[in-house]
């Protein structure tokens, strides 16, 4: 784990140093899936977790030292999903996945220990494949509420009414430069 300290000897966890810049993916409404014209943002290998016997804590203490929380650890659902009222972002501590983002529709992506993901508001994703040992940590900004969706008709249009579907004002889950302008 890599650690940034201050003047006052407090340690913090942060993201490491990555060469590669951001990946981004915008998903189009597919009638199902309403997606978000804001995009899903990939940081591949962006939180070292190399030696870390709990790399699962590395990555909450990351998430919470941005201001992120209401955070959990699990793997994907393996059926499309999204959340309509909140955005999400999820780091991977052991294992791999390939996840498809975006609905029936979207782009399967390979996702490895150390990469975080930030899904907009009513991104859709489902786990596609998985290694026994994934272990998912997940989190969510301080502003918005959490809620599940598949994909109704009831659900489509949700996150169009949400206030934060088009604008992103909560801090980064990590301390990255990204397409999000923050």
């Amino acid at each position: 784990m890599k650690l940034h300290t201050t003047a006052k000897t407090t340690a913090m966890p942060t993201a490491k140093k990555r060469t590669a810049p951001p990946i981004t993916h915008t998903f189009v409404d597919d009638g199902r899936i309403p997606n978000n014209p804001l995009p899903l943002v990939l940081y591949r290998g962006a939180i070292d977790l190399s030696g870390s016997p709990d790399p699962e804590r590395v990555i909450e203490k990351i998430f919470a030292a941005n201001g992120w929380g209401d955070m959990w650890r699990n793997g994907v659902y393996p059926y499309v999903h999204y959340h309509s009222m909140i955005h999400e972002a999820m780091a991977v501590a052991r294992g791999h996945a390939k996840v498809r983002f975006g609905g029936d529709n979207g782009q399967a992506i390979d996702i490895t220990p150390g990469d975080v993901v930030v899904l907009p508001a009513g991104t859709g994703h489902q786990r596609l494949m998985a290694s026994a040992d994934l272990v998912v940590v997940g989190a969510y900004p301080p502003s918005g509420k959490y809620n599940l969706c598949r994909g109704s008709k009831a659900e489509h249009d949700m996150p169009r009414r949400a206030p934060r579907f088009r604008k992103y004002r909560s801090p980064r889950p990590i301390r990255c430069s990204d397409r999000w302008g923050r």
